[in-house]
């Protein structure tokens, strides 16, 4: 999917219409302190210890895109509900 880089949308701090920057959104550095991952940290990372298994018929054929608008008037950055696509792009329009 095409995406403009730059799109004319609602802004809840200025509560108007503005122009905001699209970016986006990477996946973050997970957390040390969760569960899991001091679990991991315990007992090495041998197998799936026990606590995942496979889902019958595997994984979704694509990702949910996750897009930050960024506002150029406030800087102010808000997200959101995601669609799901397979190939995501920006593009200057």
């Amino acid at each position: 999917m095409r995406y403009p880089k730059k799109v004319m949308t609602y802004c809840r701090v200025c509560r108007k219409h503005t122009l905001h920057e699209v970016e986006k959104v990477g996946k973050g550095k997970p957390s040390q302190l969760k569960w899991i991952n001091r679990q991991k940290r315990r007992r090495g990372k041998v197998g799936n210890l026990g606590k995942f298994s496979k889902v019958p018929g595997g994984d979704k054929p694509t990702k949910r895109v996750n897009i930050r608008y960024r506002c150029t008037v406030c800087k102010k950055a808000h997200t959101r509900p995601t669609w799901r696509a397979k190939r995501f792009e920006l593009i200057e329009r």
